[in-house]
């Protein structure tokens, strides 16, 4: 189906703009109830401190308080005393425990983003609840015999707050939502309420202090879990599957319809997550759009989270390998989405066959974007399909068709190149490059004919290889394929493999010496000089590529010869001085070295009448530079030449300017 046919089958309506104000299709809020949980907490604190001013209404509070403890008291039996005291003293020392228990297991399921803000929350309660401690300095109830084990004041109660807190906190960390989150918390208000009891039976909190207790210790977690982990982005799963695939469910999926009915003028019936099992950065969609039967498009979601991770994977990778090309971490989720809608739409006018962009809708403004594109009914993974030589042409072509465009994939394995009626198609141009490295480029190829052995062999696709490519390039392709620069899903495929199928490759190609890992490269104005030049008619000639690990002409250190007024001496003498100038920012010498700027170097000393000879000839001297050889110690003259003579030397060389 071709990709105006597809698109006519889609049906769309008219596009709406979100005036200003209107809220997003998902904002990012605070619901009623944690609403209602941080106001409660504040008039209750407001209060305390308050009453703690006003001496009539601080004695009308005590003797209501003392009056609900005798009440209490008045019921004490050794039978309920013994259970009370142990259940107080239990939950108490316990804290630690179950403190520790929740910090562990946050940190063994990986929910890191909990775990900092469980952290910052526990510095915080301490903190806060130690400061209105202080400033309240509430005594223990008086009037009535206190039978229990206490220590500090008494407003608001330490006890029942840091229970309370890390109960809370344990349930949002690790209890999925839905169900089983709401009978995990009404089992913790029940052991709650049971602590609270035995503590006022006991005599040791004052009533108030108990509420307020349990108020602070649940706004807390609420406010901080629901705020910084909402559920939509930072969800509690135990399922096998990536962390970047996100619920696309109740509240979100109703936002992914109006959003592209509102932005894109399309009617979305189902939303359905495909494609899992290839995708580790966003979250694949396939929507089920209004129009003709069985039509679909394509969406990923990308999330703050999605940027996030990729931000620390890059670091990571960093720290464990160095930087292994020139790349960049995105800074926020537009930008990223932004970008592939960018690449696929280079993709498509070098003739490459790719997806074809719908456009882009806002979910959540700087924090969750949809990407619709072309959706490849039909289409299965290379991985599962039948290769014969007609896709093996296509897939080498492809990669012709991005070195001639200046562009780079990078991300080439089976699970990103389609196949649908015998024909290769491109996705995941999210992190392609453009005006790539050379060392980028060769990956690419040898990735992409590493995936297609896989699924025939290794001479089958290396003799295909030398219609697209000379055997030059190819040996350059597998002498920089190695290790972490193919995708984590090819090495699986080929570890699978009983063959050693780069082996087979470098054994067919000319033989060259491994290419290392590129960690840094020229800026692409300076390695891109030349590579599409013009011809003595004004037309392109045919583009030249520099192979990785060459020397680049723009990367060598370059002589500048020029007269400086500054330079000249008085009584006439001339300084003939000579610079090396660093070409690109980052550049390698001829022995492999990084170069750096030198500073100018006097060379001799031109006085009138008086020849140069000996080591201050500056002709010699540019010999000895260019040579590699020392300057300081050239070799000895036996003939001088006339002040005249170095002028003409240095105009004779093409590469010395004055």
């Amino acid at each position: 189906m071709s990709d105006a046919r597809a698109a006519s089958g889609v049906r769309r309506t008219k596009r709406q703009r979100r005036p200003s104000g209107t809220p997003p299709p998902l904002p990012r809020r605070i619901g009623p109830s944690t609403t209602a949980w941080l106001a409660l907490a504040a008039i209750l604190m407001s209060a305390a401190f308050l009453i703690s001013e006003l001496t009539p209404w601080q004695r009308v509070g005590d003797h209501a308080s003392t009056w609900l403890l005798r009440q209490l008291a008045a019921i004490r039996t050794p039978g309920l005393t013994g259970p009370a005291d142990w259940i107080s003293t239990t939950v108490s020392t316990w804290h630690p425990v179950i403190g520790v228990a929740v910090l562990l297991l946050v940190i063994v399921f990986w929910r890191w983003r909990h775990l900092l803000v469980f952290v910052l929350c526990v510095f915080f309660v301490e903190i806060v609840s130690g400061m209105i401690s202080g400033a309240l300095s509430r005594p223990r109830p008086y009037g009535v015999p206190v039978i229990g084990r206490w220590e500090g004041y008494s407003a608001p109660s330490p006890a029942v707050l840091t229970t309370t807190f890390l109960l809370m906190a344990g349930v949002y960390c690790l209890v999925v939502p839905g169900r089983p989150r709401s009978v995990a918390k009404a089992a913790v208000a029940a052991v709650v309420a049971v602590f609270c009891l035995s503590r006022l039976y006991l005599a040791v909190d004052h009533p108030d202090d108990v509420l307020s207790g349990v108020v602070v210790g649940v706004a807390i977690p609420v406010a901080a879990f629901r705020y910084f982990t909402p559920v939509e982005v930072f969800p509690v799963v135990y399922r096998r599957g990536r962390a970047a695939h996100v619920d696309v469910t109740g509240s979100r999926g109703a936002a992914i319809r109006q959003a592209v009915r509102d932005q894109l003028g399309l009617t979305v019936l189902d939303v359905t997550p495909v494609g899992l099992e290839s995708s580790a950065g966003s979250t694949p969609l396939r929507l089920t759009v209004e129009g003709d039967p069985g039509q679909y498009l394509f969406g990923k979601l990308y999330t703050l989270g999605h940027v996030r991770a990729d931000r620390w994977y890059k670091m990571w990778r960093t720290i464990l390998y160095g930087t292994l090309e020139d790349e960049h971490p995105f800074h926020s989720v537009r930008q990223l989405t932004q970008y592939e809608d960018y690449v696929l739409r280079l993709l498509r006018d070098a003739g490459v066959r790719s997806a074809r962009p719908h456009g882009i809708v806002e979910i959540t403004p700087e924090r969750e974007y949809l990407l619709v594109t072309e959706f490849f009914s039909r289409a299965v993974e290379l991985g599962e399909a039948e290769v014969d030589d007609g896709l093996i042409d296509q897939g080498l072509l492809l990669i012709r068709k991005l070195w001639d465009a200046g562009l780079a994939h990078r991300d080439i394995k089976p699970g990103n190149l389609m196949v649908r009626d015998s024909e290769l198609l491109l996705i995941d141009a999210a992190f392609a490059q453009v005006r790539p490295s050379p060392w980028r480029q060769a990956v690419d190829l040898g990735n992409m004919m590493l995936v297609l052995a896989v699924r025939t062999d290794a001479e089958r696709v290396y003799r295909r290889a030398l219609e697209y490519f000379t055997p030059d390039e190819l040996a350059e392709a597998f002498a920089a394929t190695r290790g972490v620069a193919s995708p984590t899903q090819l090495r699986a495929f080929m570890k699978r493999d009983p063959r050693d199928l780069l082996g087979e490759f470098r054994a067919l190609a000319p033989p060259r010496r491994p290419i290392g890992l590129q960690r840094w490269g020229a800026p692409s104005g300076d390695r891109r000089r030349g590579s599409a030049r013009r011809g003595p008619a004004g037309g392109r000639s045919r583009r030249r590529r520099v192979p990785a690990g060459s020397e680049d002409i723009h990367s060598r250190p370059v002589l500048r010869h020029r007269p400086r007024h500054d330079l000249v001496r008085p009584g006439g003498a001339v300084v003939v001085a000579a610079a090396v100038r660093r070409g690109p920012a980052i550049g390698l010498d001829r022995r492999g070295r990084r170069h750096r700027q030198r500073p100018l170097r006097v060379l001799a000393e031109l006085r009138p009448g008086r020849p140069a000879g000996g080591h201050h000839h500056p002709d010699r001297h540019l010999r000895h530079l260019r040579s590699g050889a020392d300057p300081v110690r050239p070799a000895r003259s036996a003939a001088f030449r006339t002040p005249a003579e170095p002028a003409a030397a240095v105009h004779a060389d093409p590469d010395v300017h004055l």
